[in-house]
């Protein structure tokens, strides 16, 4: 952790890595935590002192008290989404209004930005990218192509703004023919305005400002990254990923800094792998390993319920993350979810067309065979270990030979859900 610099925290696999928690045990060494891209559509579980949080648009940092916490200009956010998550926490005793700044150019995903979700969505028929149906591609959408609408726009002729946005979008559902509930629409507005409201009672802030002044003050800053870089629109399994770069150079775009203000780069990974919706997973399973690893780890979506797909870790995938991210430190998450598996596998190269490669192919949709190292299972429940001292050999030749294959130590593990489950290693 440098004063000065930005450390950027994200995930390295197709999201739900595990990043609130992380985030929640690191931020007590940050002034500032700031999201720097998505939308409601990743949340973030936090469990501590008995209670279960999860965040879907608001950092991480929220509960370190007097810390200042940014959501970002690559943030797409939803007042009345917002306004529900903040009021749910101040219900809680945590208040908001003086910690939270929330970025003027951070664009806003309206009411029909979710119908055209659906919309686009029932128009791929079988190819469904399987989105959360909360607005997100088409805000980013309208984003690139310069017709979002944005938090700025709220202070300054915000109606006649959002009348016109709303006619276009209108005018684009009826060109597909696309039916909508007019009724359901007025009531989310009427929801979704008293939101825009909501958001004025926070600091409206020019983000890339406060974060360049904050970093001239020497205060240090953790930048908070949502899905996972297997996700990313550039480098993730296209065209199955989201809409924004969730990788470490999102965190520059996102929030305004340069390249050379960057610090270390913390890459979240769980001991296996898993993936939510529609997409390829070279080393899914569909046996009992698989569902016993789905139970086990409680692999359901934190803001949708939906099962998670299971496999082994995928290290074919994690060297090309942790190279595009240029990440400096590993955190391993989930690694008592293998505690009761016998053999434990890792997926080293890919065979693509009887060749076998260590590169991350274009295309990983079809013909990909995974070749996996066999390692022994420790078979030992490490849930209640407080330091790395007690783990048992075969997990310490585990994480050696994960360190070994992807040339990067591994510095911190979890070892269950709690604040207190994880182990900084030495």
């Amino acid at each position: 952790m440098n004063s000065g610099k930005i450390d950027v925290l994200l995930g390295l696999q197709w999201g739900d890595e595990g990043k609130g928690k992380v985030v929640d045990v690191l931020t007590p060494k940050y002034d500032v935590v700031a999201r720097f891209q998505g939308g409601p559509n990743a949340g973030h579980t936090l469990e501590f002192e008995g209670q279960k949080y999860v965040l879907r648009s608001i950092p991480s940092g929220i509960f370190q008290g007097g810390k200042v916490n940014i959501i970002g200009n690559g943030v797409v956010l939803a007042p009345d989404l917002f306004m529900g998550e903040a009021k749910e926490l101040e219900k809680s005793g945590h208040d908001l209004k003086e910690r939270l700044y929330i970025s003027k150019k951070a664009h806003l995903i309206m009411p029909t930005h979710r119908i055209l979700d659906a919309a686009y969505e029932s128009l791929k028929g079988k190819d469904k990218v399987g989105t959360t149906g909360k607005g997100i591609g088409p805000t980013y959408t309208d984003k690139t192509s310069r017709n979002g609408l944005r938090v700025g726009d709220i202070l300054d002729g915000f109606a006649e703004k959002y009348a016109a946005h709303k006619a276009r979008h209108i005018q684009i559902l009826e060109s597909i023919g696309f039916k909508y509930d007019e009724a359901q629409l007025a009531e989310t507005e009427k929801v979704w305005m008293e939101g825009i409201e909501y958001i004025k009672l926070f600091h409206i802030v020019d983000s890339e400002h406060t974060v360049g002044k904050a970093l001239k003050a020497g205060k240090t800053i953790l930048a908070e990254g949502a899905q996972g870089t297997m996700l990313d629109v550039d480098f993730g399994s296209y065209p199955f990923v989201t809409s924004s770069n969730t990788i470490c150079a999102g965190a520059c775009t996102g929030l305004g800094v340069g390249p050379n203000k960057i610090g270390e780069v913390f890459g979240i990974m769980k001991a296996y792998c898993t993936r939510v919706g529609a997409g390829p997973f070279p080393t899914e399973l569909f046996d009992e390993t698989g569902q016993k690893m789905r139970d086990i780890g409680h692999e359901y979506g934190a803001v949708t319920g939906r099962e998670r797909r299971c496999g082994w870790i995928d290290l074919v995938a994690l060297r090309y993350s942790i190279m595009v991210n240029g990440v400096t430190q590993l955190i391993m998450m989930k690694s008592d979810v293998l505690d009761t598996f016998p053999t434990i596998k890792a997926c080293t190269a890919y065979k693509v067309n009887g060749e076998e490669t260590r590169d991350f192919p274009y295309n990983i949709e079809k013909g990909i065979e995974p070749i996996y190292t066999e390692l022994p299972g420790w078979q030992t429940d490490m849930t209640q270990f407080t330091s790395e001292d007690e783990f048992p050999q075969q997990f310490k030749d585990y994480v050696a030979f994960l360190e070994k294959e992807l040339e990067t130590p591994i510095t911190v593990i979890s070892i269950g859900p709690d604040r207190a489950q994880t182990i900084v290693r030495k």
